[in-house]
This record gives structure tokens, C-alpha cells and sequence, in this order.
């Protein structure tokens, strides 16, 4: 799938309706973001089933800001709309391929099961 350019408004939707979502926060004055661009783009060619979105912190900068977005390229990464993967800094191919790979091998009844302990936990403490 190639990459979609994701404004505000977009991103719940986006986010909402797909089960994988990579997020690429970067913007166009940014050198290792134009370095990762190719990267991101050759990795989503390979994974027809994923979403590979893209957020230009300049045109989005409400959305960067509601992400906590301080440093550029932030990778984030969503699984049955739970964020699963934030990192800033670039990969090289390999590793995002295989950071893909990981996010989709992720056993997501464990996932929802953890943020309902924590959920409790926290509830139990207020």
C-alpha cells in the first residue's frame, strides 16, 4: 500500500477504521526525516494489509502537539487502535521491516488485557 498523507481531521478515522496503522510524524526542513521518507515508502509496498500514514508536523501542528510530538521523525505505530510503538528517530529498512512484522505477530488478547489491569489499577488508586 502506498503511503496516505493524514491531516486532523483524518486521524481518528484512520486510527478507527483499520486494524494496523504506521504513523510517520515529519516535516519537509527535516534531513533524517527525508532520509527515512524512501524507507517508509519501500517498507509499505511490501504490506498491502497495513496502513502507512503520514503527518506533516508543519501543516499538523494541533495534531503533532495532541501526539506529544517533540522530535522529528517520530514512528508511532497502532494495533486495533491502540497505540503499540512510538519512537522518534529513524529506522533503516531492516528494522522497520521487522518492526512491522512484530506489530503485526502481536498477540493483541494479551495487549487489551494488560491496558485493563492498568486501567484498574489506576482506578483502584484514585
Amino acid at each position: 500500500m502506498a503511503t496516505i498523507n493524514v491531516t486532523e481531521a483524518q486521524f481518528p478515522q484512520t486510527i478507527e477504521e483499520n486494524d494496523i496503522v504506521f504513523v510517520d510524524f515529519w516535516a519537509d526542513w527535516c534531513g533524517p526525516c527525508k532520509q527515512f521518507a524512501p524507507v517508509y515508502d519501500a517498507v509499505s509496498q511490501q504490506h498491502e494489509d497495513v496502513v502507512f500514514a503520514k503527518v506533516d508536523t508543519e501543516a499538523e501542528q494541533r495534531l503533532a502537539a495532541a501526539a506529544g510530538i517533540t522530535s522529528i521523525p517520530t514512528l508511532m505505530a497502532f494495533r486495533e487502535k491502540v497505540l503499540v510503538f512510538s519512537q522518534a528517530g529513524a529506522l533503516n529498512a531492516s528494522q522497520f521491516s521487522q518492526l512491522v512484522e512484530a506489530v503485526k505477530g502481536l498477540d493483541m488478547k494479551e495487549v487489551h488485557a494488560q491496558i485493563a489491569a492498568q486501567q484498574a489499577q489506576q482506578a483502584g488508586q484514585e
